[in-house]
């Protein structure tokens, strides 16, 4: 779990202090190196694209399709903050999502009911999850992989296999499909959501505890911080998080199975992981995070457009992650040498 310590990279005043522009600009560059990247698609897609690429329409339909995986990765960069893992962002949607539609179908609740029923069970699976972990001792890894086969088992018994269809209230498609100044209402979500964590792991003692225990956690202990309540608390927030993506997929998709949610584990875990070697490389962060899914829904988007084959979503995940841990790589080896 040493990729997932707070040791930020980024430049500090005294290093940069004497050091001539052209160095300057190097230390920065791995800093915001995808953020650049990421600029640099846009406008590299957008020439060879002029007609499709930067319109309203594919900027409405990256939202609505990226919208839940930028839930999820944020969910999933709560634990990794404090050095832990959540697997059951992949896993839990299948069943929350299913639930949320099956509990309106099938035993008629209404749907804030079935909402709020759906976010419950995602903290008590954030909650089982750190229990795992933090009393039980299992490995987050380990744990959260075998709580998360266990939700999917769950959604292939109570589906039988078949899809979970019916009339659903007006009030609940619009939690997705609703439009505010034309872009995608999941949009002002995430964009909330967003900035609340953000504010609360940076200017907030939360954050710093879940820092300090992801770098250390036995200094955290020592220094008073009660890393077990925390860590905890972490895998509940992730949860519900999970969950309310699952709600969200319900109201988009408008029917429930149990093929559906597995294929957002690895791009959530990716974006997730992509945060932590942008803006503040070497520990996972919001903004970093958005820039990660953002970075995955552009080349992906872009890439399609120019006809690529239904391979090259898992294709692209795959080689972004590992240009961007070479980034990372990068930015700690240049500041050892700037040390010595």
């Amino acid at each position: 779990m040493q990729s997932l310590e707070s040791s930020a990279l980024e430049p500090t005043k005294a290093e940069l202090k004497g050091l001539p522009m052209s160095r300057r600009v190097m230390r920065f560059l791995p800093v915001y190196g995808l953020v650049i990247l990421t600029v640099f698609l846009i406008g590299l897609f957008s020439v060879l694209l002029p007609n499709t690429f930067p319109t309203m329409l594919n900027l409405r339909s990256i939202i609505s399709d990226k919208a839940i995986i930028a839930l999820l990765s944020l969910g999933a960069m709560i634990p990794m903050a404090a050095g832990r893992i959540d697997l059951t962002v992949g896993y839990g949607i299948v069943l929350w999502h299913i639930l949320a539609i099956s509990l309106q179908t099938m035993l008629g609740l209404p749907w804030p009911i079935a909402v709020a029923i759906v976010l419950l069970l995602g903290a008590v699976t954030g909650f089982l999850n750190g229990l795992l972990v933090e009393v039980a001792k299992i490995d987050s890894f380990i744990a959260t992989l075998g709580t998360g086969t266990v939700l999917y088992a769950l959604a292939l018994w109570h589906t039988g296999g078949r899809q979970m269809v019916g009339l659903l209230p007006d009030g609940f498609y619009a939690l997705n499909t609703t439009f505010v100044f034309g872009l995608p209402i999941t949009a002002y979500y995430l964009v909330v959501i967003t900035v609340v964590m953000w504010i609360v792991l940076e200017y907030t003692p939360v954050g710093r505890y879940l820092y300090a225990i992801g770098a250390n956690q036995r200094a955290a202990q020592l220094n008073g911080i009660p890393t077990r309540k925390y860590v905890i608390g972490a895998f509940v927030a992730s949860g519900t998080m999970t969950a309310l993506a699952g709600v969200l997929l319900a109201a988009k998709l408008r029917i429930g199975q149990a093929s559906v949610g597995l294929e957002f584990l690895l791009p959530a875990l990716v974006g997730a992981f992509l945060g932590s070697t942008t803006i503040k490389p070497g520990r996972v962060n919001v903004w970093g995070t958005v820039v990660g899914v953002v970075i995955l829904a552009v080349g992906i988007s872009g890439i399609q457009q120019f006809g690529g084959s239904f391979w090259v979503e898992p294709l692209f995940n795959g080689v972004t992650l590992l240009v961007a841990i070479g980034i990372a790589g990068y930015a700690q080896r240049k500041k050892g040498a700037d040390k010595r």
